[in-house]
């Protein structure tokens, strides 16, 4: 059962590209590995989605034949979201999703995220210790600390008005601009 979550109701964006995303085969085939997972099997179908979705996480479809490894850190990543998300999850997990991006490049990931995840309705849980993401992708949010909840609730009040105090030295950590 919870393989057939796995490939149906949930996708799993991971903080290294490489970790989810098969680095041999083409993007095209990453993309379409997942839908020939949940039963798909018409090859010019598959590859029009494919063709679809990278467009969607802007990725230029004439790299659908590259393999992966012959991307920058950002285009994996966008890729390992594409792959995710072609098959419409209802839930998808997300481990540092802007992890050892340079600057210019998370906030193009994290203008793209925010705009797949309120285009399509998804639940999303994101694991981060960067605050300005926590901010911009989540409504809600839980810090925790040695593996305990410390303090849950809106986003916004937990940042601006932080009642415990792991997460008040949390939010005086941060360089306010």
């Amino acid at each position: 059962e919870r393989r057939f979550l796995m490939r149906t109701d949930w996708g799993f964006v991971h903080q290294n590209p490489a970790d989810g995303l098969r680095m041999t085969v083409s993007a095209g085939a990453n993309v379409g590995e997942r839908l020939m997972a949940v039963g798909d099997r018409h090859y010019g179908k598959i590859r029009a989605t494919a063709v679809d979705w990278l467009s969607r996480v802007e990725i230029d479809e004439d790299r659908i034949d590259d393999e992966p490894r012959a991307f920058s850190g950002g285009m994996r990543q966008r890729l390992q979201i594409a792959r995710n998300l072609v098959t419409g999850p209802r839930l998808v997990f997300m481990d540092e999703p802007t992890g050892g991006l340079d600057v210019s490049v998370q906030a193009r990931l994290l203008d793209l995220l925010r705009g797949l995840v309120t285009d399509l309705g998804l639940a999303a849980i994101v694991v981060t210790h960067d605050l300005a993401v926590a901010r911009l992708l989540s409504q809600r949010m839980m810090v925790m600390k040695d593996g305990r909840v410390v303090e849950s609730g809106l986003t916004d009040r937990v940042l601006d008005d932080p009642r415990a105090p792991y997460t008040q030295l949390l939010v005086s950590s941060i360089l306010q601009v």
